[in-house]
């Protein structure tokens, strides 16, 4: 299953400066504890791979089933349904604080020091004409977004009506991929949030366009089936760029979910770069689908600039980019102070005790948050023109991995990989494509 900790939210009037709104050792311990926890299935169901395609099927016994499904002609392999969850934490209590002094005082994640230089990124799309990475169209499979008003779900007032385009709900099967969770909304609201506007905080890529994708419910979990389908649906309707916050537990292999590995191999071949969490297990290896070598996969970097204690690492490390949280028992690396208070959180404006009223809950940190960073330079990256009018993917890919911030040992390293995404450097047509 793709599942990240999700507990309740109570309403927010603003945000807390200062930390997890609470313990944030714990709050890292419980996301561990849930990432690395066993992989589920759907009941009754497998996923059955052959010559027409993926599907899901519905049976009576799963090995059973599985095994005389496999002996037929065509199949290249049946599996369970296997369900993901979302890769970041929220706490019990999202504190009430006001934020002092505008949106550099929370969203450190933007600044220059320990965050992506989002100011220098906006002024380099501004001098081209596309300001905030216009004209780019942007997946966000999630939870749902808070993207319209409709029954008893609001659009959130820093998102603009006019920055969305048609997306789709696996989750219901309905047209109305909205957001009953939160998190969802967190992850667009890092990419698209209103900048500029006198509200709320600001968004990285403020001038794309967002598709909401729903392929995660109210739990914040998912199914292979959903995922795959979320992923070809935003691939065939002209997504340059597919968000995948979540993640599978430890043990889910490649094998145990090629529905979704064709599907990106599908969106790769589409043009689209996929973005996904490395996962918040605190383990030696990345989670699926992060893991694929057709994903950018994106661990967490805390406030202090030092590899988040809950993000995942290893060789299929790609980069890093901010996540909040604490700060890993790094020895010998000068920025990491696991002794010392926890960093700020990821703020971003997203609904809190129902989807009708909105704040700027704390609390939000793991590599969910992390990831929506690379999505919206990517997005920045193919605005500015410094790849060309139509780049690949792995030329995006390329571009965000040579202009990133090295952390840790020179060059590409498992617990950074090629280091801190630069929205800053990666528009810069100053600095040469290689």
């Amino acid at each position: 299953m793709l599942a990240s900790t999700l507990l309740a939210a109570g309403p927010v009037s603003g945000a807390s400066a200062g930390g997890t709104g609470g313990d944030a050792r714990a709050a890292a311990a419980a996301m561990k504890a849930r990432a690395a926890a066993p992989a589920r299935a759907r009941a009754n169901e497998v996923v059955v791979s052959d010559t027409r395609g993926s599907r899901v099927v519905k049976v009576r016994d799963v090995a059973k089933a599985s095994r005389a499904i496999a002996k037929r002609d065509g199949v290249r392999s049946v599996t369970p349904n296997y369900i993901a969850h979302v890769s970041g934490w929220v706490p019990p209590d999202p504190g009430n604080a006001a934020a002092p002094g505008g949106w550099q005082s929370l969203q450190w994640n933007f600044l220059a020091d320990s965050g992506v230089n989002a100011p220098e990124a906006w002024a380099n799309l501004a001098r081209v004409g596309r300001p905030g990475g216009k004209g780019v169209i942007v997946a966000v499979l999630d939870t749902g977004v808070a993207y319209a008003n409709r029954g008893g779900f609001r659009r959130s007032p820093d998102l603009s009506k006019s920055r969305f385009v048609r997306g789709w709900d696996f989750a219901n099967n309905d047209p109305y991929p909205n957001d009953d969770n939160g998190h969802g909304t967190h992850v667009a609201s890092t990419i698209v949030e209103g900048t500029g506007n006198a509200i709320g905080l600001t968004g990285l890529a403020y001038g794309v366009k967002v598709m909401p994708v729903k392929v995660l419910d109210a739990e914040g979990e998912g199914d292979s089936g959903r995922i795959a389908a979320g992923i070809r649906f935003a691939a065939d309707r002209g997504a340059q760029v597919i968000n995948l916050s979540f993640e599978f537990p430890s043990d889910i292999t490649r094998s145990q979910i090629p529905n979704i590995l064709n599907a990106i191999r599908h969106a790769r071949r589409k043009g689209a770069l996929v973005v996904g969490a490395s996962g918040n297990a605190a383990a030696a290896a990345v989670a699926y689908p992060a893991r694929s070598s057709d994903v950018l996969s994106v661990g967490a970097t805390t406030q202090h600039g030092c590899q988040a204690d809950y993000s995942n690492e290893g060789a299929d490390l790609d980069i890093v980019a901010p996540g909040g949280g604490v700060d890993a028992a790094l020895e010998g690396d000068p920025l990491c102070r696991p002794l010392e208070a926890a960093g700020l959180d990821i703020f971003q404006m997203t609904f809190t005790s129902s989807p009708r009223r909105f704040g700027l809950p704390d609390g939000y940190i793991g590599t969910s948050m992390a990831a929506p960073h690379a999505s919206a330079t990517a997005a920045l990256i193919i605005a500015s023109g410094v790849l060309g009018p139509k780049p690949t993917p792995n030329a995006i890919e390329r571009r965000l991995e040579l202009t990133a911030t090295d952390l840790g040992p020179a060059g590409k390293d498992p617990h950074y990989g090629w280091g801190r995404i630069n929205a800053a450097r990666a528009t810069d047509p100053a600095i040469p494509v290689t």
